[in-house]
């Protein structure tokens, strides 16, 4: 209340300009913020008398230059049963491998780096402008929010790549595999923008109607699990854009 400082989710998390991290890069951030969150919890269920606040007033104290011998009576408690010099080094190695995603050097003040943050955010913006988007949780994200083009490639993703590129001007063949067929009816569907019928589907790829019985087992399927919708009693169906 009053002049408190609130959280926005939209305003704070959503925009933040996370880093363009490889893949690599991502497992050694992650593990070392899971080794870090198994910290926290293992110390606080072992000391009922520690709070994540206490812990870091701690650590705050530490990084401002204060040695353990500086501590008060409170503080040295909570230093020593906080292991708060374990909590400062797995921050130091999280710093570490979050600024070599950055590409920045990790000593830089805190002024430089909220100044790159904000540069980097204005990139951003206008990268998303131009339609490139840099998910942070793309199996989860684009479903919902990306565009048809967006979605029907990470659909291709979660399918194990079992789609094909088509040749321009040229029809695909229709697959043998399940996954496979599944992946071509639902890239149908994303790409058409509208709702289609098996014959219509069916006339995208080289085989032509000979497919048509294969489409509608797996329009079928895809209806009784709920990724495509039909507003015609299952005459046509069509992709089904979450809320």
């Amino acid at each position: 209340m009053g002049n408190d400082s609130v959280y926005t989710k939209t305003r704070t998390f959503d925009p933040f300009p996370f880093p363009a991290a490889t893949d690599e890069q991502q497992v050694a951030i992650g593990a070392i913020a899971e080794e870090l969150d198994a910290h926290r919890k293992r110390v606080l269920e072992a000391h009922p008398h520690l709070t994540l606040t206490g812990l870091y007033n701690v650590l705050e104290r530490l990084k401002a230059g204060a040695r353990p011998d500086d501590l008060d009576d409170k503080e040295r408690r909570i230093f020593d049963d906080g292991l708060v010099l374990i909590l400062k080094e797995l921050h130091e190695r999280l710093d570490v491998a979050v600024a070599e995603a950055y590409g920045w050097p990790v000593d830089l003040p805190e002024e430089e780096v909220l100044a790159r943050l904000v540069a980097l955010n204005t990139e951003r913006a206008k990268e998303e402008k131009r339609g490139l988007v840099r998910w942070l949780r793309p199996e989860y994200q684009i479903p919902r929010f990306g565009s048809e083009k967006e979605k029907a490639k990470q659909l291709e993703a979660d399918l194990g790549g079992a789609a094909e590129v088509a040749i321009p001007g040229a029809k695909p063949a229709f697959p043998s595999g399940d996954a496979e067929q599944t992946a071509f009816v639902l890239n149908a569907l994303v790409e058409a923008g509208a709702a289609l019928n098996a014959a219509d589907i069916a006339a995208r790829f080289k085989q032509g109607q000979k497919v048509r019985p294969a489409v509608t087992s797996v329009l079928a399927s895809l209806y009784r699990i709920g990724l495509i919708s039909t507003a015609d009693g299952g005459k046509t169906f069509a992709w089904r854009r979450a809320a």
